[in-house]
């Protein structure tokens, strides 16, 4: 047991650093459209391939009395990560400290 205690608790370490990676992204993302960016940078190029799937069908979703002119779709990605880190991760720890009482 104490092997699979193990692989939930690195692999909710994991988890939890790869969702914060794209919280960050996602708010770099967002601070970007607000100075305009040369769109040939390979930073900025790089950050918006990582984002684009996750924010783009956010965007699809969205009704159209939302799509006022300002995008909120990094907001509701922002917020679904957050509830994966409280909620997913949470629960992989809890459940690594049920299998190690065992």
């Amino acid at each position: 047991m104490f092997v699979l205690a193990n692989f939930i608790s690195a692999l909710s370490l994991v988890l939890n650093i790869i969702l914060t990676t794209l919280e960050w992204l996602i708010i770099i993302r967002a601070l970007l459209s607000w100075i305009n960016p040369d769109p040939n940078n390979t930073l900025v190029q790089i950050i918006y391939k990582i984002t684009e799937p996750i924010i783009y069908p956010l965007r699809k979703i969205l009704p159209f009395s939302l799509k006022f002119g300002l995008d909120i779709s990094p907001m509701i990605a922002l917020l679904i990560i957050i509830f994966l880190q409280q909620f997913l991760v949470s629960t992989l720890r809890e459940w690594v400290i049920n299998l190690r009482m065992r």
